[in-house]
């Protein structure tokens, strides 16, 4: 009886797989180049004190530190809320001087997620949840009337 010999065959390394030992798996963590354009925090202590921003954020723009950023309550209109922001230099940000008026007015309060996307321009467009992990869902009765003083804030709730 001759024998036959076969070559070993060699399966493709699942889907994308090239099948020739080459890898079409993206580049580690570490070699990517790191792009923050969402995050969250959670409030565990007074929700109108200043906010601390995670590290990675901060690092994120680092070289580029605003000193404020504009925060946009998503689905409630085009207003802008002006936020000074501090840094500490050990790499920590926060929301610091017009932060306390933005959550009176979206009721951010004690066990709420505060979840922020950067939209770039120093702007962060904001949802809030509430402690039952149920978003808030806002509306806006002055989108027309610019001229509102921070200091006379008008809450933005709508609960559904």
């Amino acid at each position: 009886m001759a024998s036959t010999s076969r070559t070993p065959t060699r399966r493709g390394r699942g889907r994308g797989g090239r099948g020739d030992g080459s890898s079409s798996l993206p580049p580690p963590p570490s070699t990517l180049p790191l792009i923050i354009e969402e995050f969250f925090i959670v409030v565990y202590e007074d929700p109108l004190v200043k906010k601390a921003l995670p590290k990675k954020f901060a690092d994120y723009l680092d070289g580029q530190e605003p000193a404020k950023v504009y925060l946009r309550a998503a689905d409630c209109g085009p207003r802008l809320w002006t936020v000074e922001v501090l840094f500490d230099g050990q790499g920590r940000m926060y929301l610091d001087k017009g932060w306390e008026n933005f959550a009176i007015a979206h009721g951010v309060d004690f066990g709420c997620f505060v979840h922020f996307k950067y939209e770039g321009d120093d702007v962060l467009t904001v949802k809030v949840f509430d402690g039952t992990m149920c978003r808030k869902y806002y509306y806006s009765d002055d989108e027309d009337n610019d001229d509102e003083s921070d200091d006379d804030v008008k809450p933005c709730i709508h609960h559904l």
